[in-house]
């Protein structure tokens, strides 16, 4: 555990050492908000569009910062040879995927800040709640075993490339920017079983007073196993 919460802090501060890329995952995210909150030109089905793009950013920046970022940097990380002298620690994989998801999760908790601030300065009043905490934990766990999985088995360019067109997938078949009832039904059923839908559907619902779907937690806990097992089973150190 010593190890881990050791490597966690190092994690983080080369994580904050990357200036331009904190940034831009707190300013993209903000960008988005503010820009569509206040230009109505998505079908969000509600009066003021600021209650459906809240929640759906707040998923937007778990997915950016928990799967492209920490994918991208790691697979950088992996191909420079900087994770190859880890190799030869006690540290171990499992434990070096773990420092790295949990620095991830203390970034959130600065986006989640600076988001929630900004959504409330635009009229949002979410209803706080442990449900939407733990969704966005699940969600953290799963989307950074997806990233890592990608860095630890592809080229730094791959990685790029295949988590950059994830992001897109996800963007658009999550319920992010665009309400899932507005999809054909067949991509309706395929979004339905992939983290970004469930993390968005779980968002909409507990922090709009609702109730979280059973199907959502159910998503949400298979993929928060798997992909990190995944990334741990497969990961190379070079």
């Amino acid at each position: 555990m010593r190890a881990v919460l050791a490597q966690t802090r190092a994690e983080l501060v080369l994580t904050l050492r990357r200036g331009e890329s904190v940034l831009l995952t707190l300013g993209i995210p903000v960008m988005l908000l503010g820009f569509f909150s206040v230009v109505d030109v998505l079908p969000t089905g509600r009066r003021h569009p600021v209650d459906f793009l809240a929640p759906g950013v707040l998923a937007l920046a778990v997915l950016s910062t928990a799967m492209v970022g920490l994918g991208i940097a790691t697979g950088f990380e992996r191909q420079y040879g900087v994770l190859k002298r880890l190799g030869s620690t006690p540290l171990g994989r499992p434990a070096l995927l773990t420092a790295k998801t949990l620095s991830i999760l203390a970034v959130e908790v600065l986006q989640v800040v600076v988001l929630v601030g900004v959504a409330r300065g635009l009229g949002w009043h979410p209803h706080l709640s442990a449900a939407a905490a733990l969704a966005m934990l699940l969600a953290t766990v799963a989307f950074a075993g997806l990233g890592l999985l990608m860095a630890g088995t592809l080229r730094a360019e791959a990685v790029l490339a295949g988590a950059n067109g994830l992001y897109l997938v996800l963007l658009l078949l999550g319920g992010i920017v665009v309400p899932l009832s507005k999809l054909p039904g067949a991509l309706r059923t395929l979004s339905r079983a992939l983290p970004a839908a469930a993390l968005s559907d779980a968002l909409h619902n507990s922090l709009g007073g609702a109730s979280v779907p059973a199907r959502a937690w159910l998503v949400l806990a298979v993929w928060a196993i798997a992909a990190p097992a995944a990334a741990a089973a497969t990961f190379k150190w070079e």
